[in-house]
Protein backbone atom coordinates (compact mmCIF):
# COMPACT_ATOMS: atom_id res chain seq x y z
CA UNK A 1 0.00 0.00 0.00
CA UNK A 2 1.37 3.42 -0.95
CA UNK A 3 2.34 5.66 1.94
CA UNK A 4 1.24 9.28 2.19
CA UNK A 5 3.72 12.03 1.39
CA UNK A 6 4.71 14.51 4.09
CA UNK A 7 4.79 18.25 3.30
CA UNK A 8 7.60 20.37 4.77
CA UNK A 9 9.12 23.77 4.06
CA UNK A 10 12.80 23.78 3.19
CA UNK A 11 15.14 26.76 3.27
CA UNK A 12 16.91 27.29 -0.06
CA UNK A 13 19.87 28.93 1.73
CA UNK A 14 20.76 26.64 4.64
CA UNK A 15 18.62 23.56 3.87
CA UNK A 16 16.81 23.56 7.21
CA UNK A 17 13.28 22.15 7.21
CA UNK A 18 10.26 23.41 9.13
CA UNK A 19 6.73 22.03 9.54
CA UNK A 20 5.05 25.31 8.43
CA UNK A 21 5.87 28.32 6.30
CA UNK A 22 7.62 31.29 7.90
CA UNK A 23 8.63 34.57 6.38
CA UNK A 24 12.11 34.28 7.88
CA UNK A 25 14.18 31.13 8.39
CA UNK A 26 14.92 30.74 12.13
CA UNK A 27 18.21 28.95 11.40
CA UNK A 28 19.96 31.31 8.97
CA UNK A 29 17.84 34.45 9.32
CA UNK A 30 17.17 34.85 5.57
CA UNK A 31 13.80 36.15 4.42
CA UNK A 32 11.44 34.43 1.92
CA UNK A 33 13.65 31.40 1.46
CA UNK A 34 11.26 28.66 2.62
CA UNK A 35 9.89 26.54 -0.25
CA UNK A 36 7.21 23.90 -0.03
CA UNK A 37 8.65 20.39 -0.50
CA UNK A 38 7.40 16.85 -0.14
CA UNK A 39 8.99 13.90 1.60
CA UNK A 40 7.50 11.11 -0.50
CA UNK A 41 8.49 7.53 0.48
CA UNK A 42 7.16 6.32 -2.90
CA UNK A 43 9.18 8.79 -4.97
CA UNK A 44 11.94 7.51 -7.23
CA UNK A 45 15.58 8.13 -6.47
CA UNK A 46 15.78 10.40 -9.53
CA UNK A 47 13.03 12.64 -8.14
CA UNK A 48 14.83 12.92 -4.78
CA UNK A 49 18.29 13.31 -6.30
CA UNK A 50 20.41 15.69 -4.25
CA UNK A 51 18.43 15.42 -1.02
CA UNK A 52 15.71 13.75 0.95
CA UNK A 53 13.04 16.22 -0.16
CA UNK A 54 11.67 17.10 -3.58
CA UNK A 55 10.26 20.56 -4.32
CA UNK A 56 6.52 20.42 -4.81
CA UNK A 57 5.44 20.83 -8.44
CA UNK A 58 2.98 23.62 -9.24
CA UNK A 59 1.19 24.48 -12.48
CA UNK A 60 2.26 27.57 -14.40
CA UNK A 61 0.61 29.36 -17.36
CA UNK A 62 1.87 27.90 -20.63
CA UNK A 63 2.18 31.40 -22.10
CA UNK A 64 4.87 32.22 -19.51
CA UNK A 65 7.02 29.22 -20.46
CA UNK A 66 10.01 30.08 -22.62
CA UNK A 67 10.56 27.65 -25.48
CA UNK A 68 14.13 26.50 -26.01
CA UNK A 69 15.86 25.26 -29.11
CA UNK A 70 16.84 21.61 -28.99
CA UNK A 71 20.58 21.38 -28.46
CA UNK A 72 22.09 18.34 -30.11
CA UNK A 73 25.22 16.23 -29.86
CA UNK A 74 26.66 15.04 -33.16
CA UNK A 75 27.92 11.47 -32.88
CA UNK A 76 30.26 11.81 -35.84
CA UNK A 77 28.33 9.07 -37.70
CA UNK A 78 26.22 10.83 -40.33
CA UNK A 79 23.68 8.06 -40.87
CA UNK A 80 23.20 7.66 -37.10
CA UNK A 81 22.66 11.41 -36.71
CA UNK A 82 20.23 11.33 -39.64
CA UNK A 83 18.08 8.65 -38.01
CA UNK A 84 18.12 10.64 -34.75
CA UNK A 85 16.77 13.69 -36.59
CA UNK A 86 20.02 15.65 -36.92
CA UNK A 87 21.92 14.45 -33.88
CA UNK A 88 21.19 13.28 -30.34
CA UNK A 89 19.12 15.84 -28.45
CA UNK A 90 20.40 16.72 -24.98
CA UNK A 91 18.22 15.68 -22.01
CA UNK A 92 16.71 12.90 -24.13
CA UNK A 93 16.51 9.13 -23.82
CA UNK A 94 16.92 6.85 -26.84
CA UNK A 95 15.94 3.17 -27.07
CA UNK A 96 17.86 1.15 -29.68
CA UNK A 97 16.46 -2.28 -30.55
CA UNK A 98 17.81 -4.98 -32.81
CA UNK A 99 18.44 -8.70 -33.03
CA UNK A 100 21.58 -10.20 -31.43
CA UNK A 101 24.77 -9.68 -33.42
CA UNK A 102 23.35 -7.02 -35.73
CA UNK A 103 25.84 -4.36 -34.58
CA UNK A 104 24.18 -2.34 -31.81
CA UNK A 105 27.22 -2.44 -29.53
CA UNK A 106 29.55 -1.75 -32.46
CA UNK A 107 27.55 1.32 -33.48
CA UNK A 108 27.44 2.70 -29.93
CA UNK A 109 31.13 2.15 -29.16
CA UNK A 110 31.96 3.96 -32.41
CA UNK A 111 29.66 6.86 -31.44
CA UNK A 112 31.11 6.94 -27.91
CA UNK A 113 34.67 7.10 -29.26
CA UNK A 114 33.78 9.93 -31.65
CA UNK A 115 32.06 11.94 -28.91
CA UNK A 116 34.87 11.42 -26.41
CA UNK A 117 37.31 12.80 -28.97
CA UNK A 118 35.19 15.79 -30.06
CA UNK A 119 33.52 16.83 -26.78
CA UNK A 120 35.03 18.05 -23.53
CA UNK A 121 32.62 16.10 -21.33
CA UNK A 122 32.87 12.50 -20.11
CA UNK A 123 31.40 9.47 -21.88
CA UNK A 124 30.14 6.48 -19.85
CA UNK A 125 29.61 3.04 -21.36
CA UNK A 126 27.66 0.69 -19.07
CA UNK A 127 27.74 -2.98 -20.04
CA UNK A 128 25.67 -5.66 -18.42
CA UNK A 129 26.37 -8.32 -21.04
CA UNK A 130 30.10 -8.07 -21.85
CA UNK A 131 33.25 -7.71 -19.80
CA UNK A 132 35.53 -4.69 -20.00
CA UNK A 133 38.17 -6.74 -21.85
CA UNK A 134 35.66 -7.73 -24.52
CA UNK A 135 34.66 -4.12 -25.13
CA UNK A 136 38.31 -3.03 -25.17
CA UNK A 137 39.09 -5.78 -27.68
CA UNK A 138 36.30 -4.61 -29.97
CA UNK A 139 37.48 -1.00 -29.76
CA UNK A 140 41.03 -2.06 -30.63
CA UNK A 141 39.86 -4.15 -33.61
CA UNK A 142 37.95 -1.14 -34.93
CA UNK A 143 40.92 1.16 -34.41
CA UNK A 144 39.03 3.44 -32.01
CA UNK A 145 40.56 5.84 -29.51
CA UNK A 146 38.95 4.58 -26.29
CA UNK A 147 41.22 6.40 -23.85
CA UNK A 148 38.53 8.89 -22.79
CA UNK A 149 35.65 6.40 -22.47
CA UNK A 150 34.69 5.37 -18.94
CA UNK A 151 33.58 1.71 -18.79
CA UNK A 152 31.34 0.28 -16.08
CA UNK A 153 30.48 -3.43 -16.11
CA UNK A 154 27.57 -3.96 -13.75
CA UNK A 155 23.90 -4.85 -13.70
CA UNK A 156 22.97 -3.03 -10.47
CA UNK A 157 21.03 0.19 -10.99
CA UNK A 158 22.41 1.72 -7.79
CA UNK A 159 26.00 1.33 -9.07
CA UNK A 160 25.03 3.00 -12.34
CA UNK A 161 23.35 5.95 -10.60
CA UNK A 162 26.36 6.45 -8.32
CA UNK A 163 28.68 6.50 -11.34
CA UNK A 164 26.41 8.97 -13.12
CA UNK A 165 26.44 11.34 -10.15
CA UNK A 166 30.24 11.18 -9.82
CA UNK A 167 31.14 11.47 -13.52
CA UNK A 168 28.22 13.61 -14.80
CA UNK A 169 28.80 12.34 -18.39
CA UNK A 170 27.38 14.01 -21.49
CA UNK A 171 26.77 10.67 -23.25
CA UNK A 172 25.61 7.48 -21.54
CA UNK A 173 25.22 4.03 -23.09
CA UNK A 174 23.41 1.23 -21.22
CA UNK A 175 23.89 -2.11 -22.98
CA UNK A 176 21.35 -3.53 -22.39
CA UNK A 177 18.45 -2.29 -20.28
CA UNK A 178 17.10 -5.84 -19.88
CA UNK A 179 20.14 -6.78 -17.78
CA UNK A 180 19.77 -3.93 -15.27
CA UNK A 181 18.04 -4.61 -11.97
CA UNK A 182 17.39 -2.86 -8.67
CA UNK A 183 16.56 -4.27 -5.26
CA UNK A 184 13.58 -1.89 -5.25
CA UNK A 185 12.07 -3.73 -8.23
CA UNK A 186 12.97 -7.28 -7.23
CA UNK A 187 16.03 -9.43 -7.75
CA UNK A 188 15.29 -10.85 -11.22
CA UNK A 189 16.43 -8.70 -14.19
CA UNK A 190 14.24 -8.33 -17.26
CA UNK A 191 10.83 -8.41 -15.57
CA UNK A 192 8.23 -5.80 -16.40
CA UNK A 193 8.64 -4.07 -13.03
CA UNK A 194 12.42 -4.04 -13.34
CA UNK A 195 12.37 -2.59 -16.85
CA UNK A 196 9.93 0.17 -15.96
CA UNK A 197 11.58 1.03 -12.64
CA UNK A 198 15.17 1.05 -13.90
CA UNK A 199 14.31 2.94 -17.07
CA UNK A 200 12.37 5.53 -15.09
CA UNK A 201 15.34 6.11 -12.78
CA UNK A 202 17.82 6.51 -15.66
CA UNK A 203 15.49 8.73 -17.68
CA UNK A 204 14.82 10.87 -14.61
CA UNK A 205 18.57 11.40 -14.21
CA UNK A 206 19.19 12.43 -17.82
CA UNK A 207 16.18 14.78 -17.95
CA UNK A 208 17.84 17.03 -15.35
CA UNK A 209 21.21 17.29 -17.11
CA UNK A 210 22.68 18.20 -20.49
CA UNK A 211 23.29 14.58 -21.32
CA UNK A 212 22.07 11.90 -23.73
CA UNK A 213 21.04 8.41 -22.66
CA UNK A 214 20.99 5.51 -25.13
CA UNK A 215 19.67 2.14 -23.95
CA UNK A 216 19.87 -0.97 -26.10
CA UNK A 217 17.05 -3.49 -25.95
CA UNK A 218 16.51 -7.09 -26.94
CA UNK A 219 13.92 -7.95 -29.58
CA UNK A 220 11.44 -10.77 -29.99
CA UNK A 221 11.50 -13.27 -32.85
CA UNK A 222 9.06 -10.99 -34.70
CA UNK A 223 11.55 -8.11 -34.55
CA UNK A 224 9.64 -6.04 -31.96
CA UNK A 225 11.39 -4.62 -28.91
CA UNK A 226 11.01 -7.08 -26.04
CA UNK A 227 9.39 -6.01 -22.80
CA UNK A 228 6.40 -3.80 -22.05
CA UNK A 229 5.20 -1.32 -24.64
CA UNK A 230 5.32 1.27 -21.86
CA UNK A 231 9.11 1.26 -22.19
CA UNK A 232 8.77 2.75 -25.67
CA UNK A 233 6.37 5.39 -24.36
CA UNK A 234 8.84 6.46 -21.66
CA UNK A 235 11.72 7.33 -24.02
CA UNK A 236 11.94 10.18 -26.51
CA UNK A 237 13.25 8.20 -29.48
CA UNK A 238 12.93 4.55 -30.51
CA UNK A 239 15.35 3.27 -33.15
CA UNK A 240 15.17 -0.11 -34.86
CA UNK A 241 18.29 -1.77 -36.27
CA UNK A 242 17.34 -4.13 -39.11
CA UNK A 243 19.40 -6.56 -41.14
CA UNK A 244 19.02 -6.55 -44.91
CA UNK A 245 21.67 -9.14 -45.70
CA UNK A 246 24.95 -10.29 -44.21
CA UNK A 247 26.56 -6.85 -44.63
CA UNK A 248 23.85 -4.19 -45.00
CA UNK A 249 22.02 -2.70 -42.00
CA UNK A 250 19.05 -0.31 -41.88
CA UNK A 251 18.55 2.06 -38.95
CA UNK A 252 15.10 3.63 -38.85
CA UNK A 253 13.21 5.67 -36.26
CA UNK A 254 9.92 4.25 -35.01
CA UNK A 255 9.34 7.22 -32.70
CA UNK A 256 11.10 10.58 -32.43
CA UNK A 257 9.92 13.54 -30.38
CA UNK A 258 12.67 15.74 -31.79
CA UNK A 259 12.67 14.85 -35.48
CA UNK A 260 11.14 12.92 -38.34
CA UNK A 261 10.43 9.19 -38.24
CA UNK A 262 10.86 8.96 -42.01
CA UNK A 263 14.65 9.15 -42.04
CA UNK A 264 16.62 5.99 -42.80
CA UNK A 265 20.25 5.34 -41.94
CA UNK A 266 22.09 2.74 -44.04
CA UNK A 267 25.29 1.01 -42.97
CA UNK A 268 27.54 -1.75 -44.19
CA UNK A 269 29.25 -4.05 -41.71
CA UNK A 270 32.90 -4.64 -42.46
CA UNK A 271 36.25 -5.27 -40.82
CA UNK A 272 36.37 -1.63 -39.69
CA UNK A 273 32.93 -1.81 -38.07
CA UNK A 274 29.81 -0.13 -39.37
CA UNK A 275 30.54 2.06 -42.38
CA UNK A 276 28.04 4.63 -43.64
CA UNK A 277 26.57 4.24 -47.11
CA UNK A 278 26.10 7.87 -48.08
CA UNK A 279 24.81 7.28 -51.62
CA UNK A 280 22.68 4.13 -51.43
CA UNK A 281 20.76 4.59 -54.69
CA UNK A 282 22.75 1.90 -56.47
CA UNK A 283 21.91 -0.64 -53.75
CA UNK A 284 18.30 -1.02 -54.81
CA UNK A 285 18.73 -1.03 -58.59
CA UNK A 286 20.06 -3.91 -60.66
CA UNK A 287 22.07 -2.77 -63.69
CA UNK A 288 21.47 -5.17 -66.57
CA UNK A 289 22.85 -5.59 -70.04
CA UNK A 290 20.32 -6.29 -72.73
CA UNK A 291 16.54 -6.51 -72.42
CA UNK A 292 14.91 -6.17 -69.03
CA UNK A 293 12.98 -9.26 -67.88
CA UNK A 294 9.23 -9.20 -67.41
CA UNK A 295 7.82 -8.34 -63.99
CA UNK A 296 10.35 -5.58 -63.19
CA UNK A 297 9.43 -1.92 -62.59
CA UNK A 298 11.27 0.96 -60.92
CA UNK A 299 9.81 3.60 -58.60
CA UNK A 300 11.15 6.79 -57.00
CA UNK A 301 10.43 6.75 -53.27
CA UNK A 302 11.16 9.17 -50.45
CA UNK A 303 12.76 8.02 -47.21
CA UNK A 304 13.02 11.07 -44.99
CA UNK A 305 14.86 13.75 -46.97
CA UNK A 306 16.32 11.45 -49.65
CA UNK A 307 14.97 9.96 -52.84
CA UNK A 308 15.74 6.32 -53.64
CA UNK A 309 15.17 4.49 -56.89
CA UNK A 310 13.92 1.02 -56.02
CA UNK A 311 13.22 -2.01 -58.18
CA UNK A 312 9.91 -3.80 -57.62
CA UNK A 313 9.83 -7.41 -58.82
CA UNK A 314 6.61 -9.35 -59.44
CA UNK A 315 5.84 -12.92 -60.47
CA UNK A 316 2.49 -14.57 -61.13
CA UNK A 317 1.92 -18.31 -61.45
CA UNK A 318 -1.29 -20.38 -61.59
CA UNK A 319 -2.64 -21.02 -58.11
CA UNK A 320 -1.87 -24.49 -56.81
CA UNK A 321 -5.06 -24.56 -54.77
CA UNK A 322 -8.55 -23.25 -55.22
CA UNK A 323 -7.60 -20.09 -53.30
CA UNK A 324 -4.92 -17.76 -54.68
CA UNK A 325 -2.33 -16.26 -52.34
CA UNK A 326 -0.10 -13.19 -52.15
CA UNK A 327 3.51 -13.64 -51.00
CA UNK A 328 5.05 -10.25 -50.20
CA UNK A 329 7.38 -9.30 -47.33
CA UNK A 330 8.67 -5.83 -48.24
CA UNK A 331 5.34 -4.45 -49.51
CA UNK A 332 2.13 -4.91 -47.55
CA UNK A 333 0.19 -7.87 -48.93
CA UNK A 334 -3.09 -5.93 -48.69
CA UNK A 335 -1.65 -3.23 -50.97
CA UNK A 336 -0.58 -5.87 -53.51
CA UNK A 337 -4.06 -7.43 -53.45
CA UNK A 338 -5.71 -4.02 -53.91
CA UNK A 339 -3.54 -3.09 -56.90
CA UNK A 340 -4.15 -6.51 -58.47
CA UNK A 341 -7.90 -6.04 -58.00
CA UNK A 342 -7.79 -2.64 -59.73
CA UNK A 343 -5.87 -4.16 -62.67
CA UNK A 344 -8.39 -6.99 -62.92
CA UNK A 345 -11.31 -4.57 -62.97
CA UNK A 346 -9.85 -1.71 -65.02
CA UNK A 347 -7.29 -3.43 -67.27
CA UNK A 348 -9.06 -6.73 -67.92
CA UNK A 349 -6.34 -8.98 -66.48
CA UNK A 350 -7.30 -11.98 -64.36
CA UNK A 351 -5.40 -12.36 -61.08
CA UNK A 352 -7.97 -14.26 -59.02
CA UNK A 353 -6.59 -17.62 -60.20
CA UNK A 354 -2.93 -16.61 -59.74
CA UNK A 355 -0.47 -16.81 -56.87
CA UNK A 356 1.33 -13.46 -56.68
CA UNK A 357 4.92 -13.06 -55.51
CA UNK A 358 6.32 -9.55 -54.92
CA UNK A 359 9.84 -8.56 -53.86
CA UNK A 360 11.92 -5.39 -53.59
CA UNK A 361 15.55 -5.52 -54.75
CA UNK A 362 17.93 -4.76 -51.91
CA UNK A 363 15.40 -5.73 -49.23
CA UNK A 364 14.02 -2.25 -48.57
CA UNK A 365 10.55 -2.11 -46.99
CA UNK A 366 8.17 0.18 -48.94
CA UNK A 367 5.10 1.74 -47.36
CA UNK A 368 4.29 4.96 -49.21
CA UNK A 369 1.53 5.18 -51.82
CA UNK A 370 3.86 6.53 -54.53
CA UNK A 371 4.87 2.96 -55.43
CA UNK A 372 1.36 2.00 -56.61
CA UNK A 373 1.96 2.85 -60.29
CA UNK A 374 5.24 0.91 -60.41
CA UNK A 375 3.65 -2.03 -58.58
CA UNK A 376 0.77 -2.05 -61.08
CA UNK A 377 3.22 -2.00 -64.00
CA UNK A 378 5.26 -4.85 -62.49
CA UNK A 379 2.12 -6.98 -61.95
CA UNK A 380 0.85 -6.26 -65.47
CA UNK A 381 4.27 -7.13 -66.90
CA UNK A 382 4.47 -10.36 -64.92
CA UNK A 383 0.96 -11.43 -65.91
CA UNK A 384 1.38 -10.70 -69.63
CA UNK A 385 5.09 -11.61 -69.78
CA UNK A 386 5.79 -8.29 -71.53
CA UNK A 387 8.84 -6.47 -70.10
CA UNK A 388 8.90 -2.75 -69.43
CA UNK A 389 11.29 -0.65 -71.51
CA UNK A 390 14.75 -0.41 -69.99
CA UNK A 391 15.51 2.70 -67.91
CA UNK A 392 11.84 3.49 -67.24
CA UNK A 393 10.41 4.65 -63.90
CA UNK A 394 6.93 5.35 -62.54
CA UNK A 395 5.54 7.55 -59.77
CA UNK A 396 1.95 7.79 -58.58
CA UNK A 397 -0.80 6.52 -56.30
CA UNK A 398 -3.43 4.18 -57.70
CA UNK A 399 -7.06 4.79 -56.76
CA UNK A 400 -9.80 2.15 -56.78
CA UNK A 401 -11.26 3.86 -59.84
CA UNK A 402 -8.05 3.17 -61.75
CA UNK A 403 -6.76 6.76 -61.57
CA UNK A 404 -3.07 7.56 -61.13
CA UNK A 405 -3.10 10.26 -58.46
CA UNK A 406 -0.37 12.80 -57.61
CA UNK A 407 1.93 12.30 -54.63
CA UNK A 408 4.11 14.67 -52.68
CA UNK A 409 7.38 16.09 -54.07
CA UNK A 410 7.01 14.70 -57.58
CA UNK A 411 9.54 17.13 -59.07
CA UNK A 412 12.30 15.92 -56.75
CA UNK A 413 11.49 12.31 -57.63
CA UNK A 414 11.61 13.01 -61.37
CA UNK A 415 14.85 14.97 -61.01
CA UNK A 416 16.52 12.10 -59.17
CA UNK A 417 15.35 9.56 -61.74
CA UNK A 418 16.72 11.68 -64.58
CA UNK A 419 20.06 12.15 -62.82
CA UNK A 420 20.41 8.35 -62.53
CA UNK A 421 19.88 7.86 -66.26
CA UNK A 422 16.19 6.97 -66.49
CA UNK A 423 14.92 7.96 -69.91
CA UNK A 424 11.19 7.19 -69.69
CA UNK A 425 9.50 8.57 -66.58
CA UNK A 426 5.75 8.49 -66.03
CA UNK A 427 3.96 10.58 -63.40
CA UNK A 428 0.46 12.04 -62.88
CA UNK A 429 1.62 15.69 -63.06
CA UNK A 430 3.28 17.75 -65.76
CA UNK A 431 7.00 17.74 -65.04
CA UNK A 432 9.92 18.54 -67.28
CA UNK A 433 11.41 15.33 -68.62
CA UNK A 434 8.43 13.15 -67.64
CA UNK A 435 5.37 11.88 -69.52
CA UNK A 436 1.89 12.46 -68.14
CA UNK A 437 -0.21 9.43 -67.19
CA UNK A 438 -3.57 9.73 -65.42
CA UNK A 439 -5.10 6.25 -65.27
CA UNK A 440 -4.35 2.56 -65.63
CA UNK A 441 -5.35 2.45 -69.29
CA UNK A 442 -3.01 5.33 -70.05
CA UNK A 443 -0.24 3.59 -68.13
CA UNK A 444 -0.70 0.39 -70.13
CA UNK A 445 -0.75 2.31 -73.42
CA UNK A 446 2.36 4.37 -72.55
CA UNK A 447 4.49 1.53 -71.19
CA UNK A 448 3.38 -1.55 -73.10
CA UNK A 449 2.29 0.15 -76.35
CA UNK A 450 -1.13 -1.46 -76.26
CA UNK A 451 -4.66 -0.57 -75.26
CA UNK A 452 -6.22 -2.42 -72.32
CA UNK A 453 -9.70 -3.87 -72.90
Amino acid sequence: MARKATTVFKCSECGATHPKWLGRCPDCGQWNTLQECVQDPNATQAALRGGEFAQKARPVPLATVQAQEDERLLTGIGEFDRALGGGATKRSAVLLGGEPGIGKSTLLIQAAANLSASQSGRVLYVSGEESASQIKGRADRLGLDSGKIEILCTTRLEDILDALDKLNPIFVVVDSIQTVYSVEGGIIPGTVNQLKYCSNELIGWVKERDSVLIMTAHVTKDGNIAGPKALEHMVDTVLSFERNNDETRFLRALKNRFGSVDELGIFEMGAAGLVEIKDPSAMFITRREGEQPAGIACAAVFEGSRVFMVEIQALTVPAKASLSRVYSEKIDGARVSRVAAVLEKRAGLRFSDQDIYVNVAGGMRLTESAIDAALAAALYSARTDIPLPAFSALVGELSLAGEIRPVSRIKQRVKTAKSLGYQKILCPEKCEGAALVQDVKGLVAAIFKKTSP
